[in-house]
Order: structure tokens, then sequence, then C-alpha cells
């Protein structure tokens, strides 16, 4: 029997529903999601009869063009939200970070969607022969991109000495489909991190300026083949070493979707900002000093002793525990589209 009533259980759950090779039993589980990838992407064929081909579904490049997808992927949700409602709820002093407070949390500059033309290369995508030289095939395509923007986030330390704390932000849609505000318990689960970093605090008042670029869940787009033989052949002619360290980490948002898509009259979101014990809370040393992307590991170790989406990860029966943490602040902001 394995046990999942606790902080890591739905580390085992994750390996029983998605393909892993470190799930309990994987001839008894197999791999939930992928398998309800492939059976509703051969709807059309179930049998294989007439040989038809993968349905969009199967593929992660065109799967989310099906509508199945989505009411897919919230079942999937669902489970784990079923088991991280059968947790405990976090209690006051477990949320607690002892003498610090946030004071302020401001946006510098405007939180703005828009859409951008861009040109990518098909290239690679089309049949090549040595023989013939190649044409260069380019299509443009609408993309979401956003505004550079940053976090001021006040925070005083009133210890008589420097704590390491944990800065997670998260954002929530203020209101649903109907125009109901969420509730707070409702509104957590749907939260999107934003960003999480390690800061070392002075005793006293401590202003932090966090950019939007230097989001820990996001990484720059997937170089084009034509940069990659540029830097090649630049590294080749120079004799200096090939530098792509910004792209070996194969997880994160591109840059550009940090910011989900805003409206004309401002799409209304809670932004949340929580400062925990990062001492408590850091896997590895030196984190506040690390320049690497590690946001959801490195060298095959989680930076974060504390599950993904902490502290909102678990159910809140009474969010005034949350709203009396001098550690939490939240407040509504707008995201406009233009």
């Amino acid at each position: 029997i394995i046990d999942i009533k606790n902080s890591h259980g739905v580390d085992v759950l994750g390996d029983v529903i998605e393909s892993s090779k470190y799930s309990p039993n994987v001839e008894y589980y197999g791999s939930l999601h992928n398998t309800a990838h492939v059976v509703l992407g051969r709807q059309g064929d179930p049998h294989g009869k007439y040989n038809l081909p993968p349905g969009v579904l199967e593929h992660f490049e065109t799967a989310t063009r099906d509508p199945a997808f989505f009411r897919l992927h919230k079942y999937m949700d669902n489970i784990f939200r079923e088991h991280k409602d059968s947790l405990t709820p976090y209690t006051k002093d477990e949320l607690e970070f002892s003498g610090v407070a946030i004071d302020n949390v401001a946006i510098d500059g405007t939180l703005e969607t828009f859409f951008e033309d861009y040109e990518y290369s098909l290239l690679t995508a089309v049949d090549d022969t040595v023989e013939i030289d190649d044409v260069d095939i380019t299509t443009v395509v609408s993309r979401l991109n956003h505004k550079d923007f940053s976090f001021n986030i006040d925070v005083t330390n009133n210890n008589d000495h420097e704590v390491l704390a944990t800065v997670r932000i998260f954002a929530w849609p203020h209101r649903d489909n109907n125009g109901i505000v969420y509730p707070f318990n409702e509104g957590r689960w749907r939260a999107v991190e934003l960003d999480r970093f390690w800061k070392q605090l002075s005793p006293g008042v401590n202003h932090i300026v966090r950019k939007s670029t230097e989001s820990a869940v996001t990484v720059p787009d997937v170089p084009s083949f034509h940069s990659l033989i540029k830097k090649t052949d630049d590294a080749l002619s120079s004799g200096s070493q090939l530098d792509l360290h910004q792209y070996e980490s194969a997880l994160g948002l591109p840059n550009r979707f940090l910011l989900p898509k805003g409206n004309s009259q401002g799409l209304e979101f809670d932004l949340v900002v929580a400062v925990t014990d990062g001492k408590a809370d850091a896997a590895v040393d030196d984190l506040h000093t690390n320049t690497k992307f590690n946001h959801y590991g490195y060298d095959g170790v989680y930076p974060d002793h504390r599950p993904h989406g902490y502290p909102l990860d678990r159910r809140v029966d009474d969010e005034r525990i949350f709203h009396d943490l001098s550690n939490f602040h939240q407040t509504v902001v707008k995201v406009y589209n233009h």
C-alpha cells in the first residue's frame, strides 16, 4: 500500500496518470493520459480497419485544435484536484514567515497583450536533396505577445538578521464566464504561476524589482534552423564555443506567453504574492544567486521542497487565514489587449 495523503503523494499520482517509468505498477496503471489521447484521436477508425492516419489529438503539435483536448485535460485536472482537496488545509502557523511582511505590491508598466505577425521558416518541413540548392520557404502567423513590465514589491524584514525568502507570484481570473467573482478557494485552483524566485532580505525595508523578462517560469522561443546554422558558423569561424545554454531546458512557457490575453476594457485578474521561508523551501544551495533555468528542476533535482503551486495547492476552507498573513498580499489588476 502506498500512502499518498501527504505533500509528495501528488508525485505518485502523477507517475500513475502520466507516461512514467516511475509508476508503481506500469502494467496495471498504464498511461491514462496518453491512452485517452489515442482513444479520442482514433474515434473514426478505432480498430485500424481503414488504416487512417493518427488523429489530431495524437500529435502534440495539433492536439489543441480538437475541442476534446480541453475537456480531456479538465478531466485530468479534476483527478489531481480531488487528491489535493483530500489533504488537510494549511494552518496559519504553516503559512507564516516570522518577522516578514509585504507592505505593497505594484506594477511598473502596463499589463498589455497584443498580437504580432511572426515569420516562420518552413525549410525543414519540405523534402530536400543535395543536388538542388535550398529555397527559402516561410509563412507568417499571428501570435500572442505582451509588453514588458516589472513587479515592485516592498517587503519588511523585522528580524535582526538577513533571511532567505521565496517570492511566489500567482494570478487567476477575477470572474468566471458569467461575470461572477470567483471565491478564493475556486480562484486559487485556477491560478497560474507567473514567477518564483529566491531573495536575500536585509533587516528593514527591502524594495524588490522583478522584471517580466526575468521570470523563472519562461524560456526563450526555440531558435530557428537558420539561427542555429548562423550561430554554429560564427563559432567555427571565431574558434569559440557554441553557446546554446539558454535553450537547454525543454520545459517552461515561451517568454511571450507569461500573460494571459486581456481585452480592450481590461480583463480583471487577482494578483497574489506570497513570501515564504526560503531556508525551509530551498532544496539546493545558493538559489538567490542562481542564473540557470531550474524552475522545474535541474540535474534531476526540483529546487523547491514545497509542492508545485504552494501555498495555493490545497483547499482553503476559510480565506481569512490567508488575508491575516503579513507575508501574503492579494490585489486586483487589469490585463489589456490592443
